[in-house]
């Protein structure tokens, strides 16, 4: 069964990544898009939108002004503890910046 985050741990994650991580949001939709099926589509923009126990979901503006939905599991397989998911994106933020070809920032 796929844990549900409750309202409070949502509004967190959520505020924090849009908040303060905008740029991590559009490196992470830029790298796993295609892996949504989207092929090599531009992505201009991305928020998080929400998250769960299996991973989190990125809503990606592409280039022609369209939107798409960017699901992606989380690396270490499901999670049900809200520190996991810090510890997921910033494993996702490793990963995107892998697969860009950029230097990750170190991790505080």
């Amino acid at each position: 069964m796929i844990h549900r985050f409750d309202d409070a741990a949502l509004a967190g994650v959520l505020g924090h990544m849009n908040g303060d991580h905008g740029d991590d949001n559009l490196l992470i939709a830029r790298a796993f898009l295609p892996d949504s099926g989207h092929g090599d589509a531009v992505v201009t923009a991305s928020t998080m939108t929400g998250f769960d126990g299996a991973g989190g979901v990125w809503l990606a503006t592409l280039d022609d002004g369209s939107t798409v939905e960017v699901p992606v599991p989380w690396p270490s397989g499901m999670i049900s503890e809200r520190p996991e998911v810090r510890r997921e994106i910033v494993a996702l933020y490793d990963e995107a910046c892998r697969r860009l070809g950029i230097e990750p920032r170190p991790h505080a």
